[in-house]
């Protein structure tokens, strides 16, 4: 928990683990990984959700108590399937913070397969950036309605689960379909974040904190992956 409360909209897709004191301006979901297939239920304690605790915690530091949401996006199943689950939960979660906070921009954090989730979902309107942690960027995904939004994708050179290569193929795409999207490559990182984990916190805070900026222009790493015609290596 980033406050020790939680509070779960009674959709069930989202819990929210920080509320703002004050009327939310923004949010920041966070996606954890998963399975290609599996309908096995989610559980806290997996790995893959255990993975993501720091992340809510770096998306805390750099983000005001006052007036930005922190939650997590919670699947029915372990599995993406055959219809796109996590997909469908984020999409819920999203109906389910609007109807908690009204029109808050929102910032989705996924890996793996929750950066999947957050890619598809990047075209829902209450969505302005998105930080892709070695995503699962399989040819033929979407990248329908990127106008205008944000990406930024990190990914361990040594990812030996999800491609490099499929994550860059895929930010060249979301360029093409108007989005402002970088990526970067981390020397040595591995698909876990295991690896470098410290820069791996660092980097995805210094994102967020980017991401929520009500500023258009980005600046430092991320303007320059952004900016960048192939991934950063770093």
């Amino acid at each position: 928990m980033v406050d020790g409360r939680v509070v779960e909209a009674g959709g069930g897709a989202l819990v929210v683990r920080r509320r703002p004191r004050e009327r939310t301006r923004a949010a920041v979901l966070v996606l954890h990984g998963g399975q290609e297939n599996g309908r096995r239920p989610t559980r806290a304690w997996q790995p893959a959700a255990l993975r993501m605790r720091p992340f809510l915690s770096a998306a805390a530091s750099v983000s005001s108590p006052h007036d930005v949401l922190i939650g997590q996006v919670r699947y029915r199943y372990q599995g993406w399937n055959d219809a796109a689950d996590p997909l469908q939960d984020t999409l819920r979660a999203l109906d389910e913070l609007r109807a908690l906070a009204g029109d808050a921009s929102v910032v989705l954090v996924g890996h793996s397969m929750g950066g999947r989730a957050a890619l598809r979902a990047a075209a829902d309107p209450s969505v302005c950036g998105v930080l892709a942690l070695a995503p699962w960027c399989p040819p033929g995904d979407p990248v329908d309605g990127l106008a205008a939004t944000r990406i930024l994708v990190l990914h361990g050179d040594r990812d030996r689960i999800t491609g490099p290569a499929d994550s860059a193929a895929y930010v060249r795409q979301a360029r093409r379909a108007g989005a402002e999207a970088g990526m970067v490559l981390l020397r040595g990182g591995d698909h876990a974040m295991l690896r470098r984990s410290r820069d791996w916190h660092r980097a995805s805070a210094a994102a967020v904190r980017q991401l929520l900026s009500p500023a258009r222009d980005l600046d430092g790493w991320t303007a320059e992956a952004c900016a960048s015609p192939e991934p950063l290596l770093r």
